[in-house]
């Protein structure tokens, strides 16, 4: 199972997970989907990583989930409905708390949830097609890079499904609510220059150049004050739902919490001694 997922630490402080099951184009099934989501918790805890890089390897950043899959849910599905199950003593007493605690919260949710939660940097190298969960994943980065090859897709629609991945919520954010609605109601997908076009890539380069030009991305914030950046981050995301006057009392406290940091005195004293500043993330 580890080998589905490679692990590498290409320069100090970031890591980079490559989804390598390019046979099935890295299509997100538990024994993809469970490695990664470990990776990242360890990266999540690793006080010396300080940005992580996901890709994929072949030709397609992940195919999303197994549709083929789909079809044997399908048939257990219809197969429960003909012979319905016999309600438990839980069921009978309170459905809504049985329902509400036996509920089966998948890896792709979980993984969706953790990188947009995590508080270090998080880039997604889409190279090739992002589709379904796997575009749903790159949404939840904090950076993606495009390029040529490039394909995002939502394509959940193609198979009568919705998005329970969050991009409903986190594309509107990026692209607009038209572009949004036409890219989840058309199943169509958008290659990488109309990506970055649209604000859905932060940048677009090309295909050679890819990896290399993430890398130097990620090694520049792994150099910074990445407590800082995990703060900013916060006070971006909740400023989508707060008014200025909501806001600025935050951005005090939050200011605050950094003022007491070594980063903070770190950089005071860099700039005063005119020499790069060396920061630790605390």
């Amino acid at each position: 199972m580890a080998d589905t997922v490679l692990v590498d630490k290409p320069s100090k402080g970031v890591l980079l997970l490559t989804m390598n099951t390019p046979e099935n184009l890295n299509a997100l099934n538990d024994e993809l989907m469970t490695p990664l989501l470990e990776e990242l918790h360890r990266f999540e805890t690793d006080r010396e990583l300080r940005a992580v890089v996901i890709t994929g390897a072949g030709r397609a950043f992940s195919s999303g989930a197994n549709v083929k899959g789909f079809a044997r849910n399908i048939q257990e599905r219809e197969k429960a409905a003909a012979e319905p199950a016999k309600p438990t003593p839980w069921e009978q007493m309170d459905p809504i708390y049985y329902a509400r605690e036996t509920r089966n919260y998948s890896t792709g949710p979980s993984i969706v949830s953790l990188l947009h939660n995590m508080q270090k940097p998080s880039f997604a190298a889409v190279n090739g097609h992002a589709y379904g969960l796997g575009c749903g994943i790159a949404l939840s980065a904090d950076f993606r890079i495009a390029c040529p090859s490039s394909r995002f897709n939502e394509a959940f629609i193609r198979n009568g499904l919705v998005p329970a991945d969050g991009s409903a919520w986190q594309l509107p954010k990026l692209v607009g609510m038209s572009n949004a609605m036409w890219m989840q109601m058309s199943g169509l997908p958008i290659e990488g220059e109309e990506a970055y076009r649209i604000g859905l890539a932060n940048w677009f380069v090309p295909d050679d150049q890819l990896m290399d030009f993430t890398l130097e991305k990620a090694s520049l914030l792994a150099r910074g004050p990445v407590y800082a950046m995990g703060i900013v981050k916060q006070l971006i995301h909740q400023g989508y739902q707060q008014d200025l006057s909501q806001h600025l009392p935050l951005a005090s406290r939050a200011q605050g919490l950094t003022r007491n940091t070594y980063d903070h005195k770190e950089g005071v004293q860099a700039f005063i001694e005119k020499r790069q500043a060396n920061y630790r993330g605390e």
